[in-house]
């Protein structure tokens, strides 16, 4: 087995391709969107566990969105970020 099938699966490939660009460009979307959702049912609700739930929600999306981010941009240092509350 020579080096590249034993790194397969580990490391991501240098240059991606126009479809992978495509479906990551969709996953920022999606995320942004459920964060920006959650967000604003949050800020509508009156029920205090179901806001937290929310708030909890859109912040598990936010931390998807920088996750993809950080794979996509390794060599740029943790930049800071807030949730929009």
């Amino acid at each position: 087995m020579d080096n590249q099938q034993q790194n397969s699966g580990r490391t991501p490939p240098a240059v991606i391709s126009t479809k992978d660009h495509l479906y990551l460009n969709d996953m920022l979307n999606w995320n942004l969107i459920a964060m920006k959702k959650a967000h604003f049912m949050a800020q509508q609700c009156q029920d205090q566990a179901l806001k937290q739930e929310l708030d909890r929600v859109g912040q598990m999306h936010h931390d998807h969105y920088q996750r993809i981010l950080n794979h996509l941009n390794p060599n740029q240092g943790q930049q800071p970020s807030g949730y929009m509350q």
